[in-house]
C-alpha cells in the first residue's frame, strides 16, 4: 500500500472497470465509496465478495472490505458529500449505427451535478468511461453546471482519466500501468487526479479534455487493427501451408520499428466489451465530418472474415455434434459481451448444429458473478447447453473447437481421438506438432 497522501473516492459504476478502479485504489489506501444501481453488485461488494471474475481481484476485495477502505452506496449525494473525488465508470454501449450512447452518462453526470448543488467546497468529477472526443465539453460538462448550478473549472473541477485495462489482467494494469492520462480544466484538478496513482510507474501525460478522450480509441483501434493484420497474415500462410506463427516469430522480433508483441498474434476474431464498440464509434466520428477512412472502416469487415472462416471449417466437415471449449471473449475472464466465441456458437446453433459448451468461469459466473442476469436474460438457450463436464463435451463433440487454453481443456484434446476433428482458434500448446494431422485445423497457421 501507498504512504502518500490520501483521498476519499466515490466511484460510480462498478462493473469491470468501476470494480478494479475501486478495490485497486482502496488497496493504495485511499478511502472509497462505490455506488451502483445494480443491489446484487452493491451486496456482494457490501460483504467482500468480488461481482466480477478477474485474477486477484477476488482476495483484493475481502482485504479492502475487511479494513474498511472500501465501502458502498446507493445514496449518490452522500457518496459525493463525503468523498474529495468521483470516478465516473459506467458503460458507454454503442448506439444504433455505431455511435456512442451516453445515456448512462448522463444520467450519473446529473446525479453528481444535483449532488455538487448542495455540497460546499471543491469536489472533482473524473469520467474514466470511454467517450468520443468532444463529450465531457459539449454534453456533460453543460449537464453538471445546469444540475449544480456552478461552474467547472471554477467552483468544481472536471477531469476525463481514462483506464488502459485488459480483462483478465486488470489489476496486474492498474498497479503497473503503461501510462497514466488526465484531461481537466483546471490545474488543482488534475493535481488531485494524479496524486490518486502517485508511487505507479509509467509516464504521465496532463493534456486538454478532448486529446484524454481520443487516447483510448487511438489505443483500441490499433490494438483491433493489430489483431486484424495478424489474422490476415494468418490466413494467408496457412493458405501457403506455412506456419504462420514461425513467420510471425521475425516479424515481432523487430522491437525498434513493429512496436510491441501485444494483440499480434493469429488467432480468431476480436470481440469483447471495447475493440468493436470503440471502432465503430470512432468510424462514425469519421463520417459525420465527411471523412473517409477505409482501413478502420473495413476492420469489422476483416474481423467478420474471419467468423465466416471458422464457421466453414465447421461445414465443410459434415459433422452435427460441436463441443466448444471456451466461450467468453477472452480465457480467464467471465465476459460475454460481443464474445466471437458467442457469436460462432449461435451462428452454428442457426445452422442446426447439436452443441454442447465447457467454459470453468462463466459456469462459475452464471451461478454467482456478474454474467448471472446476462445469461438468464440475453442467453438463456446457451445457458441450457453450459456444462462443467470437460469430458460431457470431449464425449459429445464429432468436431471440437478450442477456443481456450485452459489447462483442462488442453489436457482433454490431448486424449481426443483421431476420429474428431479439432478446430484450433487459439494455438494449442502443441500447436506446431499438430499441424499436418488430419484432424487438425489451425484458424491462422
Amino acid at each position: 500500500m501507498s504512504d502518500t497522501l490520501s483521498h476519499s473516492v466515490s466511484v460510480f459504476g462498478l462493473g469491470y472497470v468501476g470494480c478494479i478502479s475501486a478495490a485497486c485504489l482502496a488497496w493504495l489506501g485511499h478511502r472509497v465509496i462505490g455506488v451502483d444501481v445494480n443491489p446484487d453488485k452493491t451486496e456482494a461488494l457490501r460483504r467482500g465478495v468480488s461481482p466480477v471474475v478477474e485474477e486477484r481481484i477476488g482476495e483484493l476485495i475481502a482485504e479492502v472490505v475487511g479494513s474498511g477502505d472500501l465501502s458502498v452506496s446507493t445514496d449518490p449525494v452522500a457518496a459525493v458529500a463525503s468523498t474529495d473525488l468521483s470516478l465516473v465508470c459506467v458503460g458507454t454501449p454503442s448506439a444504433h449505427g455505431g455511435g456512442l450512447s451516453t445515456a448512462y452518462l448522463e444520467q450519473v453526470t446529473d446525479e453528481i451535478g444535483a449532488a455538487l448543488a448542495v455540497k460546499q467546497g471543491w469536489h472533482v468529477v473524473v469520467y474514466r468511461s470511454t467517450m468520443v472526443s468532444g463529450t465531457c465539453e459539449d454534453v456533460l460538462i453543460p449537464r453538471l453546471e445546469a444540475a449544480s448550478g456552478k461552474r467547472a473549472g471554477r467552483d468544481f473541477g472536471v477531469c476525463v482519466n481514462p483506464e488502459f485495462l485488459r480483462e483478465g489482467t486488470s489489476v496486474r494494469d492498474f498497479l503497473d500501468p503503461p501510462k497514466t492520462v488526465v484531461g481537466a480544466t483546471d490545474t488543482r484538478g488534475a493535481e488531485m487526479v494524479l496524486g490518486l496513482y502517485a508511487g505507479l510507474p509509467g509516464p504521465r501525460f496532463q493534456v486538454p479534455i478532448p486529446v484524454a478522450e481520443m487516447t483510448k480509441y487511438v489505443d483500441n483501434s490499433f490494438h483491433a487493427l493489430k489483431v486484424g493484420f495478424a489474422n490476415e497474415i494468418g490466413a494467408i500462410c496457412s493458405s501457403l501451408a506455412l506456419d504462420s506463427h514461425a513467420v510471425m516469430d521475425i516479424f515481432l522480433a523487430d522491437t525498434k520499428l513493429n512496436i510491441s508483441t501485444a494483440y499480434l498474434r493469429p488467432g480468431f476474431a476480436f470481440g469483447g466489451s471495447c475493440l468493436p464498440k470503440d471502432v465503430r464509434a470512432l468510424t462514425h466520428a469519421a463520417r459525420r465530418n465527411d471523412l473517409d477512412v477505409p482501413l478502420l472502416a473495413n476492420l469489422l469487415t476483416s474481423n467478420e472474415s474471419h467468423m465466416r472462416r471458422a464457421v466453414d471449417l465447421v461445414l465443410a466437415n459434415g459433422r452435427h455434434k460441436v463441443g466448444i471449449f471456451g466461450l467468453s471473449f477472452k480465457p480467464g475472464t467471465d465476459d460475454l459481451r460481443d464474445s466471437p466465441m458467442v457469436e460462432l456458437t449461435e451462428r452454428l446453433i442457426g445452422k442446426g448444429f447439436h452443441v454442447k459448451i465447457y467454459d470453468a468461469t462463466v459456469m462459475l459466473s452464471r451461478l454467482t458473478g456478474a454474467n448471472r442476469t446476462y445469461i438468464r436474460q440475453q442467453l438463456p438457450h446457451l445457458g441450457e447447453l453450459l456444462t462443467d463436464d470437460v469430458d460431457a463435451v470431449l464425449d459429445h463433440g464429432e468436431v471440437l473447437i478450442i477456443g481456450s487454453r485452459e489447462p483442462r481443456v488442453v489436457e482433454a484434446i490431448a486424449r481426443a481421438g483421431a476420429d474428431r476433428l479439432i478446430i484450433d482458434l487459439v494455438r494449442l500448446p502443441d500447436a506446431g506438432q499438430l499441424r499436418g494431422a488430419p484432424n487438425y485445423q489451425g484458424i491462422g497457421w
